[in-house]
């Protein structure tokens, strides 16, 4: 998040240095798909949700499961599902710790913790209930660390305890620290093959889902020639298209793009943050049981540096947060024009970078110099070298962000523009983080959502 100026540089250095080089995904197709464009009639379904990530995969199966009866699908412009926020992320399963008591973010997070270990138990979905120490390292951080546990009380989240620096060891024998949180419900999961299984279990509901899809806009249609039942066309941009009576988008990091085709506002405005992580050796993986994670400083927006173990037994140490050039760019090297300029002329963050640009310039250093984290990794485990961390996977977090230079950490919901697109299109602009944990929890609110505004 440091300045634009500064931005503007390192973009055109990585562009003279390496071109414009595209990200390419290798995906497979796994669902049943239709050649949309080959159909004289175009289908025709009373909801189509928009996005197959996991918050609109999870949405999708909900409303299947309240309207059985109801022809739905999903429209996903990759070739398969979950392929970038759901299926970039570190894996956790959350407790609800850090959020504000009382807050929809607690509520949900809380629930959607239950409501994911029965899915995955119902489906016999691996996963690891490994647990999670928050660990203070000074009396400055214990103070904090009070604070969260006071959270953690509030938001009823289950069997947290709060423990001594000798107890610590209990839990992760390596680790170093004065106090900490124990979560031994938070746990790690695929959350990419979570949102395959959502899919399976909505198409095994009679659901249907159209990859390669990418929708270019949404037009009212009032000529449809079954008396106007099916009046909203989603227009996918290789001649596909179907109608629809209702219309969900869930477009994460598009998620405003999608908004603004229906003569949405463009505020708030999806800002793309690659988050950066490391490896740790093989031979070192043995140091980490479970989640170590450090006491978040509320001065800056994000929880820092954390050992996250996988279901493969890798270690991920990070993530750090940066401007990525890209909407979906994993790697500096990932670069459009579009994307990096719509961000970098954007006030609000313009604002923002001017706000955190200390904090941010350092994130970019350490991105560049890794061993600079070093240091905060062997506060928490000291038998950790240079020679044990290297460059691993990376993500990209669809970070609203308001005119104002605001972080949005709350649910963002849109049914602007005119006509009927106002009254049967319904966007979620923002299914903030923790949206894999959340996302059974958060499908059953926006259902909810949707019978209200839309009398289903």
């Amino acid at each position: 998040m440091a300045t634009t100026g500064y931005f503007v540089q390192s973009f055109r250095s990585a562009y003279k240095s390496h071109g414009r080089i595209l990200d390419t995904i290798r995906v497979t197709k796994k669902f049943t798909v239709r050649n949309l464009s080959s159909v004289k009639n175009e289908a025709c379904y009373d909801i189509v949700v928009v996005g197959g990530g996991i918050v609109g995969m999870a949405t999708a199966r909900e409303l299947k499961i309240r309207y059985p009866s109801f022809k739905m699908a999903v429209v996903e412009k990759e070739k398969e599902l979950g392929v970038h926020q759901s299926g970039h992320n570190s894996g956790v399963i959350h407790a609800g710790i850090y959020y504000k008591p009382g807050s929809l973010k607690a509520k949900l997070c809380v629930e959607g913790l239950h409501l994911a270990y029965k899915f995955l138990d119902e489906k016999g979905i691996p996963y690891k209930k490994c647990g999670k120490l928050i660990v203070a390292t000074n009396e400055l951080e214990v103070s904090r660390l009070m604070d969260l546990y006071d959270r953690a009380q509030k938001n009823n989240c289950p069997d947290v305890k709060l423990i001594e620096g000798k107890d610590i060891k209990k839990h992760e024998p390596h680790c170093e620290g004065i106090k900490a949180i124990w979560s031994p419900h938070t746990g790690i999961v695929d959350w990419g093959l979570v949102t395959q299984e959502y899919g399976k279990d909505f198409q095994e509901r009679g659901g249907a889902i159209h990859t390669s899809f990418p929708v270019d806009n949404f037009l009212e249609d009032s000529g449809a020639s079954s008396d106007n039942e099916y009046p909203i066309r989603v227009i996918g941009n290789n001649n596909q298209s179907v109608r629809a009576k209702y219309v969900l988008t869930c477009g994460g990091l598009h998620a405003d793009r999608l908004a603004e085709k229906c003569g949405c506002s463009k505020d708030p405005r999806i800002i793309p943050f690659r988050g950066e992580y490391l490896l740790l050796n093989p031979e070192k993986c043995n140091l980490i049981n479970g989640n170590i994670y450090p006491v978040p400083d509320p001065r800056f927006p994000f929880l820092g540096v954390h050992f996250t173990p996988r279901m493969d037994g890798s270690v991920w140490l990070g993530p750090n947060a940066i401007l990525a050039f890209k909407r979906e760019g994993y790697r500096y090297r990932d670069i459009d024009f579009s994307d990096l300029f719509d961000a970098l002329k954007y006030p609000g963050f313009q604002k923002l970078a001017v706000k955190y640009a200390v904090f941010g310039s350092g994130e970019i250093i350490r991105s560049a110099f890794i061993s600079l984290q070093l240091k905060e990794l062997r506060k928490y485990i000291p038998n950790i070298s240079a020679k044990d961390i290297k460059r691993g996977p990376s993500g990209v977090r669809a970070q609203a962000v308001a005119a104002d230079g605001t972080l949005v950490d709350d649910f963002v919901f849109d049914a602007g523009g005119k006509g009927l697109l106002s009254k049967r299109v319904l966007h979620c602009r923002n299914a903030p983080s923790p949206g894999a944990t959340s996302s059974l929890s958060i499908a059953k609110m926006i259902s909810d959502k949707m019978a209200k505004q839309m009398n289903l």
